[in-house]
């Protein structure tokens, strides 16, 4: 569904990706892992059109690099920033409300979904979601973005400050989306996490994939855990 190819970006003058080539498939958990300033959020930017890249970007066998990145979500792409951006003054069920595709026809999730999965929203759907604790904030920036009906979502590290319960929670919710014929490219730091769920790892390290196998393959790799992984 998505094939990267010989991706280049840049901050200014800055060189940050380096021909970064993976493809993910359909119904696929691709965990797309490494350190801190590896290039991870720069690939997710650059594939949702919030940062210029050189290369190719295809989806679906359509050419969206250079695509703006309200094009490239209506294409069926949905996205999950790591710094969970929500409408504070707005209410939980209204942040859902605005992640809704106006006229999508047989969607895949309905508010129903969302607070079946996530208890909590139902609770607090008439609450402000800026008074939401954290791991309320990254459930309903999840919602949100499945309100779209995509086709692929992109998720950083949405694991990040949550409690042990609440990650176990959100691994089901992306095993969830695979059931339901949607890919997911997982941006993730905790390695038990995306080696539990993804069918696929890439490694990245200096702007470029230096790793990709199964997770079994990179259980057994102690090289690439030790140079690329392990703080």
């Amino acid at each position: 569904m998505l094939k990267v190819e010989n991706l280049h970006a840049y901050y200014g003058k800055s060189h940050v990706l380096h021909g970064v080539n993976f493809e993910v498939g359909k119904s696929e958990i691709v965990a797309l892992l490494g350190r801190n300033g590896s290039g991870r959020s720069t690939t997710a930017k650059t594939v949702m059109g919030l940062v210029d890249g050189e290369g190719s970007i295809a989806w679906n066998g359509q050419e969206i690099l250079g695509k703006k990145a309200f094009e490239v979500a209506h294409l069926g792409i949905g996205y999950v920033p790591e710094n969970r951006d929500i409408f504070a003054t707005l209410t939980v069920h209204q942040n859902l409300l605005l992640g809704q595709k106006r006229g999508a026809k047989n969607s895949r999730w309905s508010f129903d979904d969302m607070y079946k999965m996530f208890p909590r929203l139902k609770e607090r759907q008439h609450t402000e979601a800026g008074v939401l604790s954290g791991g309320e904030q990254q459930m309903l920036t999840l919602c949100r973005t499945l309100m779209g009906d995509p086709d692929l979502i992109i998720i950083d590290e949405p694991t990040e400050g949550l409690a042990p319960k609440i990650v176990e929670l959100v691994a089901e919710y992306l095993q969830e989306l695979k059931r339901r014929g949607v890919s997911v490219l997982l941006i993730e730091q905790k390695l038990t996490i995306a080696m539990q769920i993804s069918d696929r790892c890439l490694v990245m390290g200096h702007g470029a994939i230096v790793f990709e196998g199964t997770p079994d393959g990179l259980r057994s790799d102690a090289y690439i855990r030790k140079e690329w992984l392990e703080v």
